[in-house]
């Protein structure tokens, strides 16, 4: 599988999970708010790209992660291209994939551990209200931190697939793509259940 976090030392690895959460927040609405304007989404690819070098992920990288998004990007422009010019279609994928690699990135440099303590440091206050309801913090941090870390997952998984198909000159098919999908995806859910259950998590 491909590795989702990668371990280091650099100024990404060491920022606070609320600050990068806050960085991917801000980069998307400025997105949508200056959604015509050239130079806001170069300034957004550009820290993209600065965020990889940074994180001694590199180039080689960020060109990894486009090409495991290339059918999202195929998801995004062809009904775009049915209404609009190809030059506004591209200008609204590269958009969104400029957040989209903001949001790998986090994954790529932020441990699940931090992740799930960040939700249960910001979920603390409402701990008597939660328990009341049945519920606790440290649950709902592992569930959203669980949902965070289960989509690049799948994408992994896809890649994998993918690999496998082309290394056999297969065509890609929905039902040679879906079902292994779903079968990895659901070997996957039953570790992480008896990885919970060994943790005491019910």
């Amino acid at each position: 599988m491909i590795p989702l976090y990668r371990p280091g030392t650099s100024l990404l690895h060491r920022l606070p999970v609320g600050a990068k959460f806050l960085g991917i927040f801000l980069a998307a609405l400025i997105a949508s708010m200056f959604r015509e304007s050239l130079g806001v989404l170069l300034v957004i690819w550009a820290a993209s790209l600065l965020g990889f070098l940074l994180a001694g992920i590199g180039v080689r990288g960020l060109l990894a992660q486009l090409w495991r998004l290339k059918w999202l990007v195929v998801v995004l422009s062809v009904p775009q291209l049915i209404f609009l010019t190809p030059a506004e279609t591209g200008y609204n994928v590269a958009r969104v994939l400029a957040v989209v690699l903001l949001a790998a990135l986090f994954t790529l440099t932020t441990a699940t551990s931090e992740i799930l303590a960040s939700f249960e440091r910001v979920l603390r206050p409402l701990d008597p209200l939660l328990r009341r309801l049945g519920l606790s913090a440290e649950r709902i941090s592992l569930a959203l931190s669980l949902t965070i870390r289960s989509v690049p997952v799948i994408l992994s998984f896809y890649a994998e697939i993918r690999e496998a198909q082309r290394a056999r000159g297969m065509r890609p098919t929905p039902r040679g793509t879906v079902l292994p999908l779903l079968v990895m995806s659901l070997r996957h859910a039953e570790e992480t259940a008896e990885a919970l259950a060994a943790r005491g998590v019910r």
